[in-house]
């Protein structure tokens, strides 16, 4: 698979980048193990995962991926928490999922920028993971007003210098990433951001004379618009989008592996 350097960083990372947001849907642990394997036999590099996912699961599944393959690398992010925490066993997150569908509270992410619970999240990613040091860590939603922007930038800063992470940033929907656009935010130096095929919502980050470094949301905008077009076709378009980063897309099928790497 094609591989790039994300605008900015000293990252190189596949083309598409693997995301894992419903990795936990995919099956039995079994099945999840082989799916991620067979992404990097197809030739993902990068892994996009965070403690929400999966409440915990998808970074502790991803944690025998990496170890095999030490020079595969991830993001994973910080700010939104599992409801009952990220160490929680299959069968309660299955059960929080099932209930959270009647009792929103059971299954909804808890939003927290607070610095002290930052770095307990922090230690705990790199524990699940298994690794020493994160490639890509970013912020996970933040609402503009609720970040402190200096103490958020000592602690980024701090954990380079560690050595516990490279590279920070926002990961974000469109219609979030204003604020940060007009004051030119220094958290804001990866910006992971939604976008769709029909209306191109992270032009937002080019109209202020900045590369796409990481873009993800063509399949589901589409299924969200019943836009029927083929994967293959819209991810050729998202390709078209975003020129110069990476593009998160998912999977629950290991079949579909080989078109994503033919693209």
């Amino acid at each position: 698979m094609k591989k790039i350097v994300i605008p900015g960083t000293d990252i190189e990372v596949s083309k598409f980048i693997f995301g894992t947001a419903s990795l936990l849907s995919a099956g039995s642990s079994l099945t999840r193990n082989r799916l991620l394997h067979a992404a990097v036999e197809h030739g993902f590099t990068h892994f996009d995962v965070a403690p929400y996912y999966g409440f915990g699961i998808a970074e502790r599944d991803l944690a025998p991926v990496l170890k095999a393959h030490p020079q595969v690398t991830v993001t994973t992010k910080v700010g939104l928490y599992s409801p009952g925490g990220e160490n929680q066993s299959s069968l309660s997150v299955l059960i929080r999922k099932a209930g959270g569908k009647i009792i929103k509270s059971l299954s909804r992410p808890r939003s927290t920028f607070d610095l002290k619970r930052a770095q307990l999240s922090l230690e705990g990613s790199l524990r699940r993971l298994g690794r020493e040091c994160i490639d890509l860590y970013l912020l996970h939603e933040p609402q503009y007003e609720h970040v402190e922007t200096q103490a958020w930038m000592e602690w980024l800063q701090s954990r380079q210098r560690a050595g516990q992470i490279r590279a920070f940033g926002i990961a974000m929907f469109a219609h979030q990433v204003t604020p940060f656009l007009n004051s030119n935010s220094p958290l804001a130096q990866v910006i992971q951001i939604s976008d769709s095929v029909n209306k191109h919502e992270a032009d937002i980050v080019l109209q202020h004379q900045r590369p796409l470094q990481i873009t993800f949301g063509y399949i589901a905008a589409a299924q969200t618009a019943n836009d029927s077009t083929p994967a293959k076709k819209l991810l050729q378009a998202a390709m078209e989008c975003n020129q110069t980063g990476a593009i998160i897309i998912g999977t629950k099928r290991i079949e579909r592996l080989a078109l994503y790497r033919d693209l």
